[in-house]
């Protein structure tokens, strides 16, 4: 007998802390309503890793915490692979509406035409799903204006000729990479075709630097050249290789597209290093805390404010729509290279340290008291 309830206590000492065990990798918060039965919304979320997107989830859950409905929210790491299993997961909750945000633009769209086919309506939130008929709708800031927006602040910042710009991009696998890479160019192309800029780092935007209009191959041609795949080592190391082989010349006021904010501050940081650096002028996106900090410290000149808070409303608002069975909102279509997706964009807002406290305090999207030095 005392054998028997050895075995049995052993059973159940394994079923614990089995139970307690780690969450794999590409699992998620069950968020706002949600139970371990059925969700009405599952999302599908590129990485934990960055403050983005963690902030993404807490809109989210905020949002369908109001509502009758229930979401579930997981992370794929990384991870196409990881992203697949997610997608298969909440179908199988039986999910009304999946809202994703693609880890691969092109690698996505075998997961969402599985949902597609299973009956989901499928939102592509934020990053665009490339090559597939499977979407239904895409929630989006204007990606193009957003490119725009920073050009726009070192050619506004820039005086005279010859001045060294130093170009950086996204990942080649996202497709937003290129938007805001196009917006970019169409700022500062004819500041670099009229000498203000000299680009100092790709050879590849050096040989089109004459062309307002660049092709999809052209300017994949220089994304490969300077992406950062949104890493931050990947950024630093770069920006270290570039300032290494620059001559001194090529430094003193620097201008610099980074492509966000994340990859910004590893950019900004090797600049600023550099002894033949007399100043720097740096682009970003996303308003994180971390780099909010930076431009109320001057080691980063901008940040492009996008609401996710609005965002994770038009999206969760067509979501609700679409489980109501009414039409969701749009105003423009993105053609993914197979059809014209109907979108809902988010406009967005250039932060500098002169208007941090009224675009990002006094709007309630952050706290006054999580800063340094914020009058």
């Amino acid at each position: 007998m005392k054998k028997v309830i050895s075995v049995l206590l052993c059973v159940v000492l394994v079923m614990s802390l089995a139970g307690c065990g780690n969450k794999d990798a590409a699992t998620g918060s069950g968020g706002a309503n949600s139970s371990s039965g059925k969700v009405d919304v599952g999302i599908v979320l590129p990485t934990k890793d960055e403050p983005r997107w963690i902030q993404d989830q807490e809109r989210f859950e905020s949002v369908i915490a109001s509502t009758d409905y229930s979401v579930e929210v997981l992370f794929s790491q990384g991870s196409s692979a990881n992203e697949k299993t997610n997608v298969e997961t909440l179908v199988a909750k039986g999910i009304k509406v999946l809202i994703i945000c693609a880890q691969d633009a092109a690698a996505a769209a075998a997961s969402v035409e599985a949902a597609k086919a299973a009956g989901v309506t499928v939102i592509s939130y934020d990053r665009l799903i490339t090559d597939t008929e499977a979407l239904d709708y895409y929630v989006t800031f204007d990606s193009i204006s957003v490119g725009e927006a920073m050009g726009q602040y070192l050619a506004d910042n820039a005086a005279g000729t010859g001045n060294p710009l130093y170009l950086y991009a996204g990942a080649s696998t996202d497709n937003n990479a290129f938007l805001f890479f196009e917006g970019a160019w169409n700022i500062l192309q004819p500041k670099i075709a009229d000498g203000t800029f000299v680009i100092k780092n790709s050879s590849e935007a050096v040989a089109v630097q004459d062309q307002k209009e660049l092709t999809r191959d052209q300017l994949s041609a220089i994304i490969g050249q300077v992406t950062t795949n949104w890493d931050f080592n990947e950024a630093k190391s770069k920006a270290e290789a570039h300032l290494t082989s620059a001559t001194a010349d090529d430094k003193g006021t620097c201008y610099i597209l980074a492509p966000n904010d994340g990859t910004a501050r590893s950019i900004a940081d090797v600049f600023a290093a550099d002894a033949d650096v007399s100043e720097y002028f740096i682009t970003g996106q996303d308003s994180e805390k971390a780099s909010v900090q930076y431009v109320v410290d001057g080691k980063q000149s901008m940040t492009v404010f996008k609401d996710t808070r609005t965002l994770a409303q038009d999206a969760m608002d067509m979501a609700i729509s679409v489980i109501e069975e009414k039409q969701p909102a749009t105003d423009t279509t993105y053609n993914n290279g197979t059809i014209d997706v109907p979108a809902k964009q988010t406009p967005v807002v250039v932060v500098t340290k002169d208007n941090v406290k009224s675009a990002l305090i006094d709007s309630g999207y952050y706290e006054a008291s999580e800063f340094t030095g914020l009058e």
